[in-house]
């Protein structure tokens, strides 16, 4: 079973260090902050141009949407 070390018990020990010492654990410690936080490339976006092409929405469509949104506004439990 691995023992593990708290971040305040690290703070402890680096504040003992001399401040050269503590300046060569930052250099020390920087190259694999640098390689944990590497975000991996991410995938290309798909283009949502054309994502409503072949949809009716009709202003009859629009207008029941409009009324059903605003049935409860404003609402008396806020």
């Amino acid at each position: 079973m691995a023992d593990f070390v708290t971040l305040e018990e690290v703070l402890n020990l680096a504040k003992q260090l001399s401040p050269l010492d503590r300046i060569r654990l930052i250099e020390q410690i920087t190259p694999q902050l640098k390689r944990d936080f590497v975000v991996a490339p991410s995938q290309p976006r798909k283009s949502l141009r054309g994502i409503w092409k072949g949809i009716d929405i009709s202003e009859a469509d629009l207008a029941e949407v409009k009324a059903e949104m605003s049935s409860n506004f404003p609402r008396e439990d806020i």
